[in-house]
Order: structure tokens, then sequence, then C-alpha cells
């Protein structure tokens, strides 16, 4: 923490007002009689620095200790077998060769192969940037890209449906995820435009006051005054060359910056950023979660030939359907025929999806319309599932109700219309 404040002193500018500072202190002494109102300039050029220090200090590690919450991702503790029990283990104390349980809800612990895999599919969008849920198999797959291997968990990423049991054989700093923090941290600091542009201002402003505190220190001499009025003259020249306010106004105006940016959930871990940004011209990166939420969410239902509109936006239930009575039934299939699991907010987050985030806005646009997936679960409990896999292209779940049972059935177009025989349509519909 002390070489983070003292780091605050060494920028150019700073260097050349504490040398302004000093210079001022050695008028105050030479000057006879001394004048109170150059001491009270030394001073204030000195609280100009020190204020400017602290306002970048306390920015700086204010940030650092809000990034520090970003560790919440990698999960603290797991579930590990070990000697045939079922330990609850600090995720520190994984080691490769380890057997851990995941199931779904659970986030992946360290870089592991899957051995059990019963209906197992994971998120990997902090490592790909994709939030679609991806089946994971605990059969051999071809050697290849880990991230490529489908019997491959990795740490940071979440398990969205089904349950396994996966060997580690990466932890800490050897994962996928620890890779990308070892690249971020060795990443070179390069210095800001507006950095690079206060330290040639710096250079020349100090260039400019040596030179004219000299200049008129020679042009003087020859008059034959005391050499000490003639140097605390220089001295002060010097010292009304260099504008001690800069700095401080840069501080303030780029803390403002931050505090606006901090309103808009954006974290910024230097001032200096906030100018970086302001100067980039070009932005790479990616999507998921960066420039969107990672959240899906119905805009349109179509039903019976028409167009329903969906209010609101993101895992909130908060909306409306146009029309809910003539989609209700339609929602109602749509939500029975899904494994996600919606959950209400805490204190630390909002509505979110356990599962594959398409069921999620399944369960939300059901929710809008007013649909009682509890109940209808209830009447119509579950008998068995067909899940979705990448040759079927469909998901099915079978039903008992009090007329027989009910097969529901959710997936791509092509597949699912080309085993239907028959279409429900409302002659409210006006067809």
């Amino acid at each position: 923490m002390w070489r983070q404040l003292g780091a605050q002193f060494t920028d150019l500018f700073a260097m050349v007002l504490i040398v302004a500072s000093g210079i001022t202190f050695v008028a105050y002494e030479l000057e006879q009689p001394r004048d109170l109102g150059t001491l009270q300039l030394a001073f204030a050029i000195l609280g100009v620095v020190v204020l400017n220090a602290v306002i970048g200090f306390a920015q700086e590690y204010s940030a650092e200790r809000t990034a520090e919450s970003l560790q919440a991702m990698v999960p603290h503790t797991c579930r590990a077998l070990r000697d045939g029990e079922r330990l609850e283990l600090p995720v520190r104390e994984l080691v490769p060769g380890d057997v851990v349980a995941v199931e779904a809800g659970d986030a992946v612990s360290a870089d592991c192969r899957a051995v059990e895999a019963h209906e197992l599919s994971v998120n990997n969008a902090p490592l790909i940037g994709e939030s679609n849920a991806v089946g994971r198999t605990a059969e051999p797959v071809a050697a290849g890209p880990p991230l490529e291997a489908r019997n491959c968990l990795f740490m940071g990423t979440d398990v969205v449906a089904g349950s396994g049991r996966a060997v580690v054989f990466a932890t800490g700093a050897g994962t996928e995820f620890g890779k990308i923090y070892r690249l971020a941290a060795a990443a070179p600091r390069q210095k800001t435009p507006l950095q690079r542009q206060v330290a040639s201002m710096a250079r020349r402003v100090a260039g400019a006051a040596l030179a004219i505190g000299a200049l008129l220190f020679a042009v003087r001499l020859p008059t034959g005054e005391p050499l000490v009025p003639l140097f605390v003259f220089a001295l002060g020249v010097m010292v009304a060359l260099v504008p001690e306010g800069l700095p401080a106004t840069l501080s303030v105006s780029l803390a403002i910056g931050v505090r606006r940016m901090a309103k808009r959930h954006a974290l910024i871990k230097r001032l200096l950023a906030v100018e970086a940004l302001g100067s980039t011209t070009v932005i790479c990166t990616d999507k998921t979660g960066t420039l969107t939420q990672a959240e899906m969410t119905v805009a349109r239902v179509w039903a019976d030939g028409l167009l329903h509109p969906v209010s609101g936006v993101g895992y909130a239930p908060v909306g409306e359907v146009d029309d809910p009575a003539a989609v209700r039934e339609l929602l109602r299939v749509a939500g029975l025929c899904c494994n996600a699991r919606l959950v209400p907010p805490t204190d630390l987050k909002h509505w979110r999806v356990l599962g594959d985030t398409t069921e999620g806005a399944l369960l939300v646009v059901a929710a809008k319309a007013g649909v009682d997936l509890e109940a209808a679960e209830a009447a119509t409990p579950r008998v068995t599932e067909f899940p979705f896999d990448s040759d079927r292209k469909l998901m099915t779940t079978v039903h008992r109700s009090n007329v027989g049972h009910h097969a529901y059935a959710k997936g791509a177009p092509s597949e699912l219309l080309a085993h239907c025989t028959a279409i429900e349509w409302k002659a409210s519909a006006g067809h």
C-alpha cells in the first residue's frame, strides 16, 4: 500500500511541483526580510501535490478492493471424493487426481475431465464468451485444443444441467482460466495519451521556467543589486510559471468521470483510464457479458398466425404479453418442457436462471402471461424425459394427467414440424 501511495509522487509533473515547492522554501529562507506569503505559497504547492496523490491513491485503492470481489467467479469450496468419502473441501486444497462431484448450479472449481456424466451441460461463457449450454460426455474424445474437448470441464464455468463426476488435471494458474489471468497480469503498463501530454508539457514548463529565471537573473545582475534578492526574484518567476493547480484539476475531473462510470456499473482501477478510454478509437471485445448482459428475453410470441409482443427485459418476470389468453397454453407447454429454474433476487444478485438461458427466457415469458408452472407441474407431473441432443435437435418430456399421457417437445423448427401431423389453429385468429 505504501509503494502504491509513493508511486503517486513519481509523476513528472508532481516532481516538478515538489521541486518548485522546495525552491520556494529556499527563497523564503534567503529573503530579507522574510515574506510570510512565500512560505504560504511553498506549503500550498506541496499541499496540491499531496492532495493530488491522495485523490489518485484513494480511487485506485478502492477500485482494487472492488476488483478483488471478482474472485467470487471462482468457488471457494467444492465437493470432492477422497478415500471413498464425499467431502466439502476448500478449492485451494484441490490437487490433480482429485475426483469432484458436480451438479446443476455448481461452479467448476478446477480444470477436470468427466468420468461420469448424466445429462451434464456447462456454460463456458467466462472462457469463450458464448452463453449457450454445451453438453459434456464421459467418453474419450480425439486429441485437440482443450477448450474443444467435450469431456472437459473448466474452472470458472457453471454447470447448467445434469450431474457427474470429474478428475482434476489442472488447478489455479495452470487452468485455462489461470492462463487468462497470467496474460492479463503480464501485460505491460503503457502511458496514456494524457500522461504523455502532461509529461511533455511538464518538461517544456520546467525548461522554460529555468531558462526565463536564469535570463532574468543574468539581465539584472549588472545592475549591482545584491545577489540574494536577485536570486529570490528569479526563483519567484520560476515558481510562478509552474501551473500548481493543474494536477489537482485533472485528478478531480477524472475522479468525477470515474464516479459517473461507477453509476453505470463500470469498474475503473486507475484514474487515467477514464481519459484513455475517451481517446480510444478501436475496441476489440467479445460479445456476451461485455456488450450484452448474457441474458435472453422473449420479445414476441407467434401463435395462430398472430404476433403477441412481450414487454420487459432480462430474467425478472416483470412485463406483459399482448393478449395472454391466446398464448397461455402454448407457454404452459413450453414451461413444462424445461429443466431450468428461475431464481428470485437476493441481497447480492438479481433475478437469475439456473440452467439453459433459452429455457430461462421461456420460464420468464410464461410467468408474464400468468402461467402458474408450479400448479401445472403438480397437475401434470413429469414421467420421463428425452433430453436435447445434437442428433434429434429436440427435447421431449412426457407428463401424466387425468386423461392419459402427453408428450411435450421443443427444439429446431425443421425437426419439430417434421413430426407434426396436425395443428391447433383457433378461430379467434380470423382463419
